[in-house]
């Protein structure tokens, strides 16, 4: 059923998540009201939108929230989301570039965050993805083609979330080995998928990554089911 706007508001208090994507002015005046009058939403698709500030200031105890392609999003607008939503568990920041650290450093308020992606993410240092690691919940980052992350970056991910089961680091060319080790370390026992495809600093055995065999890769992650989510 094709749903508007206005009848979207008559659902007030028992809306538990709405989708938007390009809305033009009447429809932003619609979700404007429906912000305001239904604050039990806990899942939310803002894909393309730009009303943020309306998000942060209504709904506190978002769980799920989707940026995707919220160019018009700053730095300002992402930190005042991540400080008055600290109750989010699913976080989506794919292809997002225009970030600093301190945006990024703010993710670290997210106690109970679990999904992270920021894929894109061309700013963020690994002072800003070592912030990150104090969200000690996580299990599924993708951190693809995030070009300035090294090996401190992800070492601190390794020993602060060592619940991750999911991590993306395709495209990376500044990780080494270390970051393997350490992920082996402090992650083995719950890492079921591990993309480090493009990854060209690191060597196993001597062996440049695109040689090395998933039953070598499998002596460091014996639950590791699956190396590869990008083609």
């Amino acid at each position: 059923m094709d749903i508007s706007v206005g009848h979207l508001m008559k659902f007030e208090d028992f809306l538990p998540s709405f989708y938007s994507d390009g809305l033009n002015r009447s429809e932003y005046l619609g979700i404007k009201n429906l912000v305001k009058n239904c604050k039990l939403v806990i899942d939310l698709n803002l894909s393309g939108c730009n009303f943020f500030k309306l998000i942060a200031e209504n709904y506190h105890g978002l769980q799920q929230l989707n940026l995707t392609r919220c160019v018009k999003l700053t730095d300002k607008g992402l930190r005042m989301i991540l400080v008055k939503c600290s109750s989010l568990l699913s976080l989506n920041l794919y292809a997002l570039s225009s970030f600093t650290d301190a945006a990024y450093k703010k993710i670290s308020l997210l106690v109970h965050l679990q999904f992270l992606d920021l894929c894109g993410a061309q700013n963020l240092s690994d002072d800003g993805l070592s912030c990150i690691a104090q969200c000690k919940n996580l299990t599924s980052l993708n951190l693809t083609w995030c070009v300035r992350i090294t090996d401190r970056g992800v070492m601190a991910i390794a020993e602060g979330c060592r619940s991750l089961e999911f991590l993306s680091l395709f495209g990376i060319v500044g990780v080494t080995d270390k970051s393997l080790e350490a992920l082996s370390s402090f992650c083995s026992n719950t890492i079921t998928t591990l993309d480090v495809n493009g990854c060209i600093g690191i060597k196993v055995l001597g062996l440049s990554l695109q040689r090395q065999s998933r039953e070598e890769l499998l002596q460091l992650f014996p639950k590791l089911k699956c190396s590869k989510v990008h083609s």
